[in-house]
């Protein structure tokens, strides 16, 4: 069974070219460029791991939502997918103020995104 995962991202050009890599990687890939659609869609759909921005509708909004999803499954692993850190000239690591595994900075190569998504599946997965 292909493994879901979503990605929520303001940017549709992001969106379009990560999940057509994802999909040609074997995910099933559902996805959002509204960040209170992709919070419908996390609930709905119990995706295996989710992809996130941070700069959408507001400023901090993808950490918003990455605490949210941390505390309603945390189960579910959560990639932070930004160039925030290069915006705002600060590294971003795991914390208990940040709810994500991990942070790729954009633009990163898909061989990047593949692994950190590889490994935080077997490791959530236990695969």
């Amino acid at each position: 069974m292909k493994k879901k995962i979503l990605i929520i991202d303001d940017d549709p050009d992001i969106v379009e070219a990560t999940k057509l890599f994802l999909e040609y990687s074997g995910f099933e890939v559902l996805s959002e460029t509204d960040p209170g659609k992709g919070a419908v869609t996390f609930l709905q759909s119990s995706p295996d791991l989710v992809i996130l921005d941070v700069i959408m509708n507001d400023p901090d909004e993808g950490f918003f939502l990455a605490k949210k999803f941390k505390k309603s499954n945390p189960e579910i692993p959560v990639i932070i997918y930004s160039s925030v850190s290069k915006a705002l000239g600060y590294s971003f690591g795991k914390s208990d103020m940040i709810s994500a595994d991990k942070f790729i900075d954009k633009p990163a190569e898909p061989k990047v995104l593949l692994d950190s998504i590889n490994e935080l599946l077997k490791s959530y997965h236990n695969e």
